[in-house]
């Protein structure tokens, strides 16, 4: 299975926050729409990716006032990407290693979607169980 053929089944819509906005703004995306990570695109061009875990670290280092800084300011500025055609075992073991709970997916250098390990977690579910069935329906003949 392929990174195109989830995205195909959970879609390419992508909310995404310009790195000149306030931390705040990521707090409320993330806070209101369950997100956990959300690219930074600057005139179309992805640039960054801005985590839970970047902002939770930022306000350890620096308290309350990380609040009022740029997303620029706290965003992983050096992203790992995939691409649609990456398969879903190669990037659950990047994910994995590297500690990455979500990749932007890019083609020509535009975003077009992103996936979490959750999504290759059901992805990888999903092939064992139609494997299981496969295997139960030739057994049966």
């Amino acid at each position: 299975m392929r990174i195109g053929d989830i995205l195909k089944g959970k879609g390419s819509a992508v909310t995404t926050v310009a790195p000149d906005s306030p931390v705040t703004e990521v707090v409320r995306f993330i806070a209101e729409v369950n997100l956990g990570a959300l690219p930074v695109v600057d005139a179309g061009r992805l640039v960054g990716i801005v985590s839970e875990r970047d902002i939770v670290r930022r306000l350890h280092q620096q308290g309350n006032e990380s609040l009022d800084a740029r997303v620029s300011e706290v965003m992983t500025a050096d992203v790992v990407t995939c691409s649609p055609d990456d398969g879903v075992g190669e990037l659950g073991r990047i994910m994995t290693d590297r500690r990455i709970r979500h990749l932007p997916v890019v083609v020509d250098g535009e975003l077009i979607g992103i996936v979490s390990i959750g999504d290759l977690v059901k992805a990888r579910i999903d092939m064992l169980e139609q494997e299981r069935e496969q295997l139960e329906s030739y057994i049966a003949q």
